[in-house]
């Protein structure tokens, strides 16, 4: 069976797992509009105290104790089906991953590592938070003491120009697009949904709140992606 099917998640697939969303209800820029600051390069490169404060919550990130959760795992049962083409995620969190995904394209990059904003190396973040939590907290670079940021995609910030080709590569081939969990707000990651439905694919979009693609869509579901997912995928 050739793999037919592209399928795109964003945050709203972890909700479930404890990790909050950014922009739903319960969000974390709606609960705390400043934190999205952190999530600005310009604002971090500029802000010591900032880094502080990112370093910190990186520390107590949902993400080192979460486990995945059946949207997760309906994605690794459609992988073993051989009709998946690509998993395209906006994640960080690397539940994807742990529940047992093998192809995942991670456009935004992920939590568990290290770059160094002045000359690219690149560690682990488990080794930088236990510098922080020796009492480093803004850890400089070890090799040439520039500015550490977690191996994530900021605002601002270029996307890995070969990951994100793989993305277009799988969204302009395939039968069929599932958007979960996303808002669809954020490009180009967004801009995937219409690439795909611009070359026949039909669009599916699983996601709580409206998105600016839902015209386009073939079918919506604001169902609940733990539930709603498995079903769909099955079907």
């Amino acid at each position: 069976m050739s793999p037919t099917i592209t399928v795109l998640t964003g945050a709203g697939i972890s909700t479930d797992s404890g990790i909050p969303d950014f922009r739903g209800p319960n969000g974390v820029w709606t609960r705390d509009p400043a934190a999205q600051q952190m999530f600005t390069l310009q604002n971090y490169l500029a802000d010591p105290e900032l880094r502080r404060r990112s370093w910190q919550n990186r520390r107590a990130h949902a993400a080192w104790t979460a486990e995945p959760n059946a949207g997760h795992h309906a994605l690794v049962d459609l992988e073993r089906t051989g009709r998946l083409r690509a998993l395209i995620t906006q994640n960080i969190d690397g539940l994807h991953q742990r529940a047992g995904s093998q192809s995942v394209i991670e456009l935004h990059g992920t939590l568990y590592g290290v770059e160094c904003l002045d000359c690219d190396d690149r560690t682990e973040m488990s080794a930088a938070l236990a510098r922080v939590e020796a009492g480093e907290e803004d850890p400089p670079c070890l090799r040439c003491g520039g500015i550490l940021k977690s191996a994530t995609i900021s605002f601002g910030q270029h996307l890995d120009t070969a990951v994100l080709r793989r993305a277009q590569e799988a969204a302009r081939d395939c039968a069929q697009f599932y958007a979960i969990g996303t808002s669809l707000t954020v490009q180009p990651a967004a801009g995937l949904a219409r690439l795909a439905a611009r070359h026949g694919a039909r669009l599916v979009i699983v996601n709580a709140e409206p998105t600016p693609y839902d015209e386009l869509a073939d079918l919506v579901i604001r169902e609940p992606i733990g539930h709603s997912l498995p079903a769909l995928l099955a079907g």
